[in-house]
């Protein structure tokens, strides 16, 4: 079974993208984030395109922020909207959508971003993800969690510590609450298969950030034991991120039981113009 990850950015805006890329990488099961489409307007664009490639969808989406969703052709059961008791910003924000499929409790999330160090959307984006480590820890056994998770785990899931320095994704408190989502009993399947890879999963559109290859491993993979002992492959999808109009994340994909394309990896293509070691701190286009 391929699982995948993907933050769209808009669906409507990603449509022909997007239906290229099932085509080509046939996922059995797709988690999308950042639709940004109400449930009727998602289903009217692109109901009849995934029914004629055989999935089933759940949908949690807002008219123009946010939005989750889950497409799959192995199932599609129990689908739960939203993360129980956790907080809205002030009302319920369109960011978490699970259902079962192929026996596996697969959540797709959106997590806030927090904005800024301290901020409402920084302590709202903790509590949030306090929540749903409380989900996750009631669980069934097999689970996958994935998404967007608005942090990287270490310092090594970003082009450059130093230019992160004052900037959300990768303060110590995000990093703990991921940690506490982890320790229920979660893998990141991704970083344990490649532990000294540099790994990117988003690029800033901006300052040309994509093709020097100075991204963040913000995109994750988080597998219950049972399910991470099945990974034949995991791995960034980075072509996706290339060409016309493209997300600015590219998707991530796991492959259970068979890889039908090998164990490739951890980014396919790699970057063509990697930078690697910089003497220099970059700034990020924001704070430029």
């Amino acid at each position: 079974m391929r699982v995948a990850t993907w933050n769209v950015n808009s669906v409507k805006q990603r449509m022909p993208r997007l239906l290229g890329w099932l085509d080509e990488r046939e996922p059995d099961v797709v988690c999308l984030q950042e639709t940004k489409l109400a449930d009727d307007a998602f289903t009217a664009l692109l109901g009849q395109e995934l029914a004629g490639r055989g999935y089933e969808v759940a949908l949690y989406g807002e008219v123009q922020w946010n939005g989750v969703a889950l497409l799959s052709k192995v199932g599609l059961e129990d689908v739960v909207t939203g993360v129980a008791g956790a907080p809205g910003f002030p009302n319920p924000e369109a960011r978490a959508v699970a259902a079962t499929c192929g026996g596996i409790r697969i959540h797709s999330l959106y997590v806030p971003n927090g904005r800024v160090p301290d901020s409402d959307h920084y302590q709202y984006k903790l509590a949030w993800l306090k929540a749903l480590r409380d989900v996750v820890a009631a669980g069934p056994a097999e689970q996958i969690v994935c998404g967007d998770m608005n942090i990287a785990p270490t310092d090594a899931d970003v082009f450059d510590p130093a230019a992160y320095v004052g900037s959300t994704h990768v303060t110590e408190p995000e990093r703990e609450a991921l940690a506490e989502l982890l320790a229920t009993g979660l893998h990141d399947v991704v970083r344990d298969r490649w532990p000294t890879e540099r790994i990117f999963s988003y690029w800033d559109y901006r300052a040309g950030m994509f093709h020097q290859d100075l991204g963040m491993r913000i995109d994750l993979m988080l597998a219950s034991d049972p399910v991470a002992e099945r990974v034949k492959a995991a791995w960034i999808d980075r072509k996706a991120r290339k060409g016309t109009g493209p997300s600015d994340h590219a998707p991530v994909i796991i492959d259970l039981d068979v890889a039908p394309d090998g164990d490739i990896g951890p980014v396919v293509p790699p970057p063509s113009n990697p930078r690697g070691a910089r003497k220099r701190t970059t700034k990020l286009p924001q704070n430029r």
